[in-house]
């Protein structure tokens, strides 16, 4: 007996120094974390995850992402006052500049310009409260049930909040989208404005671009309420994941962990061929059914809302 009992705690002295690596492989800083197979939206890691936290400059995914869907990127905005009268990060754009959509959008996604998130807004839809009930819609549309904009820029206001399964799944929808990939995934870029234009090189704040092998973006973002927050993808050996998190004063040095985390955990992805497609699907199932019935429920009461 007492040789078991000495066999069993040698055992565990083993064990105990890989329990612990396993654990720190993972452990994060932040408020609230996720990482998530940027290809299924399978969860391979979570932390606090369906907590609604605030999400300082990440919210300009969402303003990027309306923009990109709104129209060509040389559509051209000639700039105003009410544009750019706003507290915070800019692109440097002044009244009476003309800046194209092009423009914007490296300037939202690049160097985080809250003045890009207000022209845009305003330019879109005719003033920064339109603009966000588009943001708020759209958010219901893709079944974010816990996200809900104040602002476009991600200044902090009482209904403004989201959370990292949210923010990842928007992540993932919003680089589905081609010119949004390609401004997430750029460290710097030339674009012009100015009256007369001029040209201007903005430089990307997402450090991971250049230290973290296979970045691809995506956003950070900081106010003292949200503190220190991040949203990053990265693809390598045939794996995509994407990883947020929340509140996160050591949020660049955990990020490289939860990717690599990431993509240790995740299979090789290999895209469905067509012809595996039964001729006859599936119906859909009660569950599925029922998601689609509450998402559109949530949409109609929140177009209620807005009279």
């Amino acid at each position: 007996m007492i040789g078991l009992k000495k066999l069993i705690s040698y055992l565990l002295v083993l064990c105990l120094p890989m329990l612990s690596l396993s654990v720190s492989a993972v452990s994060t800083s932040a408020k609230a974390a996720i990482v998530i197979c940027g290809n299924t939206g399978q969860v391979v890691f979570e932390q606090n995850a369906d907590v609604r936290l605030a999400m300082a400059s990440t919210t300009k995914i969402m303003t990027a992402l309306l923009l990109c869907e709104a129209g060509k990127p040389d559509t051209v905005v000639h700039v105003t006052k009410e544009m750019v009268t706003v507290e915070g990060t800019s692109m440097g754009l002044m009244p009476g500049d003309i800046v194209t959509y092009r423009g914007l959008l490296y300037g939202l996604l690049l160097c985080s310009g809250n003045d890009a998130a207000n022209t845009t807004a305003i330019a879109l839809a005719g003033s920064v409260e339109k603009f966000v009930q588009m943001m708020n819609l759209k958010a219901v549309s893709l079944g974010l049930d816990d996200t809900h904009f104040d602002t476009p820029s991600g200044l902090d206001g009482e209904g403004h909040y989201t959370t990292a399964h949210d923010l990842a799944n928007l992540t993932r929808f919003a680089l589905q989208n081609k010119q949004f990939a390609a401004a997430a995934s750029t460290v710097s870029e030339t674009v012009y404005f100015g009256n007369p234009p001029q040209r201007r090189t903005l430089k990307n704040h997402n450090r991971l671009l250049r230290e973290y092998d296979g970045a691809i973006g995506v956003k950070t973002g900081f106010t003292k309420k949200a503190g220190r927050c991040l949203v990053s993808a990265a693809k390598r050996n045939d794996r995509f994941v994407i990883c947020v998190t929340l509140c996160d004063p050591n949020d660049w040095q955990d990020h490289k962990n939860l990717l690599d985390y990431g993509i240790s955990q995740l299979p090789a992805y290999i895209p469905p061929k067509e012809s595996a497609v039964p001729k006859n699907p599936v119906k859909p199932s009660v569950a599925g059914k029922m998601s689609c019935y509450r998402r559109f429920c949530n949409l109609f009461i929140y177009m209620i809302s807005l009279f």
